[in-house]
């Protein structure tokens, strides 16, 4: 049975154990405080939250279906399993949680200007859209690869009215995009806000991206509930940052009979510079504003990385995700490029449901686990993201052509 987890985490000072805080040059530290000292207070804020979740309902579509997979549960012959529909959100994925929450935030502080970093484009698509709701200019950061295998998330950032700009920089993909997202807001703190979007970086963000996120898991306890009458088994989610994992995870921890288990990117397999699994091959470090697991060499170089997946391909856990494989709360695996794919197609052609390249990392573990499961047991899956972005990409690497 699984320990029983500290749901007050973190502390005062933003760690969580060993794990996060505030590692920033000296002028990020007032926008940090300042934010920390917003956020908090909108959490006492009726208003606020009346609106958050007005927006959250009305225009991003909440709540999500907690959706029996019938036939991908009678194919694996095992554990009953649930899909948590956040594929169906407004911009398609989970991604719109947390950017509604710091627009709202943004307004607040009377923030003029929007930046963000993105990998798969999810979150800057977010970014965008709730940056056109509200009025306010957009600049999303995003890396030169990233962009190529993203194409159609940078022509939806645009048409929204966001400027990206293409980081040419180091590896090109998520690690260089917040680079560039920091340097931006070191230079531009007065009038604009980061909408950071995983539940990593210098506190307050991961606590915060966290709560925003929960919404996933309140809903998907509630939604078991009525339809089970239990909660749920085990829980499975894919963890870049972690934030749809976390945001799925925290309402439960402190449930000892509900396991968790997180699924990182194991690329091409657990060899240097070749995947993305923190837990698998990392080291504790610092990267980018917090103390976690880090893909690091003996002389604290990060790392390259590589994921089939631009959204897990990052080279550091958020600091709630180490705490939790540091207290064997959360038990953290990987799957490969291949078992991805797999996944990807399987789900698609038992359930009608193509997903996002990150939540195919998810679905590739439960169609490991389901089948040595009872048919007794609950399982709920995040479905973190809708597959539109990543149909031209996966094609071509599962033997899919265009008609001529």
């Amino acid at each position: 049975m699984s320990a029983v987890a500290d749901i007050n985490m973190p502390d005062v000072t933003g760690h969580f154990g060993p794990f996060g805080g505030r590692y920033v040059p000296e002028t990020l530290m007032h926008p940090l405080q300042e934010l920390e000292a917003e956020y908090f207070r909108s959490q006492h804020d009726p208003e606020f939250q009346q609106e958050l979740s007005y927006y959250l309902r009305e225009f991003c579509g909440r709540p999500t279906p907690l959706y029996f997979a019938e036939r991908l549960t009678r194919e694996l012959g095992g554990a009953k399993i649930y899909l948590k529909r956040e594929d169906l959100l407004h911009t398609g994925a989970h991604k719109i949680n947390n950017a509604m929450g710091q627009i709202l935030l943004a307004k607040r502080m009377g923030k003029t200007r929007i930046i963000a970093e993105t990998g798969a484009g999810q979150h800057g698509v977010a970014t965008a859209t709730v940056s056109a709701m509200f009025g306010l200019k957009c600049v999303i950061y995003m890396g030169a690869v990233d962009c190529e295998r993203q194409a159609l998330n940078v022509y939806r950032m645009k048409m929204l009215g966001a400027e990206v700009v293409s980081v040419k920089a180091g590896q090109q993909t998520l690690k260089e995009a917040v680079n560039e997202a920091m340097r931006d807001w070191v230079t531009n703190v007065r009038h604009t806000h980061y909408i950071l979007g995983t539940a990593y970086g210098a506190h307050p963000y991961p606590v915060m991206v966290r709560n925003f996120q929960r919404i996933i898991g309140d809903e998907a306890r509630r939604q078991m509930l009525e339809k089970e009458e239990r909660l749920p088994d085990l829980l499975i989610a894919c963890v870049g940052g972690g934030s749809n994992a976390i945001g799925l995870f925290y309402p439960f921890l402190n449930d000892t009979s509900v396991k968790m288990v997180g699924v990182e990117a194991g690329g091409l397999g657990i060899m240097p510079e070749q995947h993305a699994a923190r837990f698998h091959g990392g080291s504790l470090g610092v990267l980018q504003g917090t103390r976690s697991f880090i893909l690091q060499d003996t002389f604290g170089q990060i790392q390259l990385t590589h994921s089939v997946s631009a959204g897990l391909d990052y080279a550091a856990v958020g600091p709630e995700h180490a705490w939790l494989h540091d207290q064997k709360r959360v038990e953290y695996t990987y799957a490969t490029d291949d078992r991805a794919l797999a996944a990807f197609m399987k789900l698609a052609q038992l359930e009608g449901i193509i997903p996002a390249l990150e939540s195919a990392h998810a679905v590739a573990e439960v169609i490991a686990r389901a089948p040595t499961m009872s048919k007794d047991d609950l399982v709920i899956v995040n479905l973190s993201g809708r597959g539109d972005k990543d149909v031209a990409q996966v094609a071509p690497k599962v033997g899919l052509q265009l008609p001529k």
